[in-house]
């Protein structure tokens, strides 16, 4: 059983910034690529960021330059620093990750999302 769980949300002013934390727990071997989503109010899903294994990045074109995506192996954890931030950031941001299991399998999880609201 693998968990991810997201932490950091909340809220912030049009400016400033916030990071959000995904905490990877249960039978893992090894993360592979992770990233981050977001679901504005009444929008689909959208990919924000993704790093690899070996610590590439890319990002939404929205959020580059503004964006951070990080990630500590040793603790299985991965973050998302956000600054200069923008109303239209307003979401609810999922960490996802593929993730190499204790049982040797690979399989996609989602964290239970974590709300980051930006107000003008």
């Amino acid at each position: 059983q693998v968990q991810l769980v997201e932490s950091g949300g909340g809220l912030v002013q049009a400016g400033g910034s916030l990071r959000v934390s995904c905490a990877a727990s249960g039978s893992i071997s090894r993360l592979n690529t992770m990233a981050w989503y977001r679901q504005p109010p009444g929008k689909q899903r959208e990919l924000v960021a993704i790093i690899t294994n070996g610590g590439s990045t890319n990002y939404t074109d929205s959020v580059k330059g503004r964006f951070t995506i990080s990630r500590d192996n040793a603790k299985n954890t991965v973050y998302l620093q956000m600054s200069s931030l923008k109303p239209e950031d307003t979401a609810v941001y999922f960490c996802y990750g593929n993730i190499r299991t204790t049982w040797r399998r690979e399989y996609d999880y989602w964290g239970q999302g974590t709300q980051v609201t930006v107000s003008s």
